[in-house]
């Protein structure tokens, strides 16, 4: 499975991301050592959208807290780039793709990181990893 994240980044040009206790949905708390991820700086936070095509170099799961009753998984994971973004793809670009039964890469992408616009790890289709794969 492939996976993105949409997180704080506070280099964008860094060779290697290191992402603590990342909330995680659409299969994202299945994150692994070696999983190729792509990697989106958080508009939340003044970043520009897809930045980066990496592998998950760590990947460990956070522990639940006993006292909360519903929680989202959450996961640390490191992250060692393979390539940067050529083109700019962000949540303007995405925000068209809006027809939720349209199956296309972009809409799968806005539903999982704009619809609920928390940072997070999603798992994403093979559609929509070739799609961001044209980025590079």
């Amino acid at each position: 499975m492939t996976f993105a994240i949409k997180a704080e980044v506070s280099n964008p040009g860094a060779a290697t991301f290191a992402f603590d206790a990342q909330k995680t949905m659409y299969g994202g708390k299945h994150i692994a050592k070696g999983d190729r991820i792509f990697v989106f700086a958080s508009e939340n936070e003044g970043g520009p959208g897809l930045i980066a095509h990496g592998v998950v170099i760590s990947a460990e799961a956070i522990a639940k807290k006993r006292e909360i009753a519903r929680q989202t998984p959450r996961v640390s994971i490191s992250v060692r780039r393979i390539a940067s973004a050529k083109r700019r793809l962000g949540r303007s670009e995405l925000k068209p793709f809006s027809n939720w039964n349209d199956d296309r890469p972009e809409t799968e992408l806005n539903f999982k990181f704009y619809r609920q616009a928390t940072n997070k790890i999603v798992g994403i289709s093979d559609r929509a990893a070739a799609f961001l794969s044209n980025f590079f």
